[in-house]
């Protein structure tokens, strides 16, 4: 009898209350759903219960079920943190309820508040983060980057890191679960990356953070976070790489950087919140679902929906307060302003058993937000045009639950359905993404063409010239030249060229290996791995194709660019896509010039002996050493690289390139993303200092906006 009592099972026929000892308190009433025919364990169980039907209006198709009162979500919160939840520096009080149409209360009828009627209720908040759990003193983050939208984090893998401050070392330890086929490793090898982990952070001022700067965060401490996660990240994965692939297991550098820096207290917007984060604008893209967990955006780095539970007169009660539409269930759907949005559960990890969706955990918190009236962060998970079954993920802003249903599922089982429309007066967000797919796909036009295309075909991607800010017809006439034009190389001692038939590898004994020491300096999606380094690209002399990894800059543009008229520094440049930290956008064209050929009139030079600012910052600091001078004019012949304007604070980077043929070298300019950039924002790199100031150099007014400029440029 105290088994029965403890279950979701309710005993049949008299009770003998005798007989009864002991009861177990029922936390969370599971919704009770009719059988109507089918597969599942819904099917089969018929409801104990004499029930009236909800009153409230039901979409068709719709399934009615037994409602309940005020259940607790049942889970495995890594911490139990108590704070009020802040709201623009004010007192964050939960709204009371407010009539709404829900499938589980009449839209005449809403639901009696747990606190005195009439009086705002006094709210505090209990952190409920499903990103880690504490288990023989390991920090133990769950992950499975298929399942975007649901919350299986009780059953995916885990990862163990060591719970012992600066004491993280990459041993080779491996836990491992099986996805489908594929065992994933979740640890490395035995190379100790701690010293350039503590290296980097104390570079990058991110060592014993200020506790309530990291609590409400500012933007710049937010993209500091970021950009070191993806320096450790690249570098992790280019570890991995030297070691060669191992069948069926798959590395998760993404994870493991995380992990350390999470541990490292390497981590903003630590205080959870509802509504929106400090430091964080709408239309801020990123790449991975760490990242998110990293800024305070979306705590659980697998579930769709993340929640807090606050108390109410004694009662805990979950609330939500972001999602991450990524597509991941069959009816999911949106028309940029309105989101259709799919409960999460419904499937078993291990066997993909479909079944009935249960009332529960972030579901719950969808429903109670509905009645409570809260704001709700929205993160859109969209393809990533460069990875097969990668996302960028892009932050939309704040939503409103306005309705909330059931109906049947292209499965055939019930789901739950919940409909979120943007809260008005926010900057444009996911409208812009759908502007840019309807301008590709020819649906609408981009406003203010001047040019389709100013290349005329020399590159593999058009680039259309615009201006909708005045009358300016265009830039000045110059001869589009898409690399860089040499009058002669610079002769070197003879260089090895590779055999390497199907592209270079890594941990293969290869020269074009052994020249970038030891390592490819790409990864598999042509992400620059290595930076402030000579990259030695394969030459015309190697025998690997040019689908090689190693001719990332050797194979045009990537990217869709476009040059457009700025209001106040003439022509600009900026991409229509997402650009991913590391990404090559384009090579800086001309024509190579020597330094007594320098014209101070001309202002298209870029000058390779100039100092510049160090962006990763490897134990040993060397500064970049060029093997012989580079100057390059693009006044007269050049490509879109000529049209980058200069920024104190630039979001790309210019990296050195070699490529050998026989006795031969021929130096070119890379230019990357330092950080993640979002569609239609300007790109633009610093212009760097004369090693030696000499006449005639005049200082020009810098006129970036940023906060760190400095006024002036060269």
């Amino acid at each position: 009898m105290e088994d029965s009592l403890g279950s979701d099972s309710v005993p049949s026929g008299p009770i003998d209350k005798n007989k009864v000892f002991s009861i177990k308190p029922l936390r969370c009433l599971v919704p009770i759903f009719p059988s109507q025919g089918g597969s599942g364990p819904s099917s089969t169980q018929q409801s104990p219960f004499a029930f009236v039907s909800p009153t409230g209006p039901f979409p068709p198709g719709a399934a009615q079920f037994f409602p309940f009162v005020s259940p607790t979500p049942n889970e495995s919160p890594i911490q139990r943190q108590t704070a009020s939840v802040p709201d623009n520096g004010k007192s964050y009080a939960i709204p009371s309820p407010v009539p709404l149409n829900s499938f589980r209360t009449p839209i005449s009828a809403p639901p009696p508040d747990n606190g005195a009627k009439g009086t705002t209720t006094t709210t505090t908040m209990t952190t409920t983060a499903p990103t880690a759990t504490r288990r023989s003193s390991k920090n133990v983050i769950p992950y499975d980057e298929g399942y975007t939208q649901s919350d299986g984090y009780e059953n995916g893998f885990t990862i163990d890191t060591e719970d012992s401050g600066d004491a993280i070392k990459r041993k080779r330890k491996i836990r491992k679960t099986v996805k489908g086929s594929q065992a994933v490793a979740v640890s490395s090898s035995e190379v100790d990356i701690d010293p350039l982990v503590n290296h980097i952070l104390k570079s990058f001022r991110l060592v014993e953070i200020d506790t309530i700067l990291q609590a409400d965060s500012n933007h710049e401490l937010v993209q500091r976070v970021v950009l070191v996660y993806n320096l450790l990240r690249r570098k992790i994965t280019q570890l991995d790489d030297a070691k060669g692939v191992i069948p069926g297991i798959s590395r998760r550098a993404d994870l493991r950087s995380g992990t350390i820096l999470m541990n490292k207290g390497a981590r903003v917007n630590t205080k959870r919140r509802v509504g929106s984060v400090p430091g964080v604008d709408i239309g801020d893209v990123f790449f991975f679902r760490m990242e998110l967990c990293l800024v305070g955006l979306h705590a659980p780095i697998m579930a769709g929906i993340d929640y807090l539970s606050f108390k109410v007169s004694g009662d805990e009660e979950p609330i939500a307060v972001s999602i991450v539409s990524a597509g991941g269930y069959e009816d999911e759907e949106d028309d940029g302003e309105v989101i259709i949005y799919s409960g999460q559960g419904g499937v078993q990890r291990s066997d993909k058993l479909l079944m009935d969706q249960k009332l529960e955990r972030g579901n719950l918190a969808l429903e109670k937000s509905l009645h409570r009236g809260n704001e709700v962060r929205v993160v859109r998970g969209l393809k990533d045009g460069t990875s097969a079954t990668g996302k960028v993920y892009v932050y939309d802003g704040l939503y409103k639950i306005h309705e909330s249903w059931i109906e049947k599922g292209k499965s055939g089982c019930n789901v739950f359905k919940y409909k979120l429309i943007r809260v008005s007066g926010q900057p444009e967000g996911f409208m812009l993404w759908k502007s840019i797919q309807q301008w590709r796909d020819g649906v609408t036009a981009r406003v203010g063409v001047i040019l389709p295309d100013l290349t005329s075909g020399a590159e593999n991607l058009p680039i259309c010239l615009v201006n909708d800010v005045d009358s300016e017809k265009g830039p000045a006439y110059f001869t589009y030249l898409p690399s860089l034009k040499y009058a002669k190389p610079y002769g070197t001692s003879k260089s090895l060229s590779c055999r390497c038939s199907n592209g270079c590898q890594p941990a293969s004994p290869c020269p074009c290996v052994e020249k970038n020491n030891g390592y490819l300096p790409y990864s598999s999606t042509g992400i620059l791995l290595s930076h402030n380094l000579i990259v030695h690209e394969c030459g015309p002399s190697c025998l690997c194709p040019p689908s090689c990894r190693n001719r990332v800059s050797q194979t045009g543009l990537k990217l869709r660019l476009e040059v457009f008229r700025t209001k106040n520094k003439g022509w600009g440049l900026r991409s229509w896509d997402p650009i991913r930290a590391g990404a090559f956008i384009c090579e800086y064209a001309g024509e190579v010039i020597t330094e007594s050929g320098i014209d101070s009139d001309d202002n298209y030079v870029f000058d390779a002996g100039r100092v510049f600012d160090p962006l990763e910052l490897v134990p040993t600091d060397e500064p970049v050493k060029i093997p012989f001078p580079l100057v390059v004019s693009a006044k007269n012949k050049g490509n879109v690289g000529r049209f980058m304007n200069h920024s104190c604070s630039p979001n790309v980077y210019w990296q050195p390139i070699m490529r050998e043929n026989e006795e031969e070298s021929y130096l070119h300019v890379g230019l990357y993303a330092i950080k993640h950039i979002g569609p239609l924002q300007e790109l633009t790199f610093n212009y760097g200092v004369p090693r030696v100031e000499k006449k005639g150099i005049v200082k020009k007014k810098c006129l970036c906006g940023s906060s760190n400029c400095k006024g002036f440029f060269y």
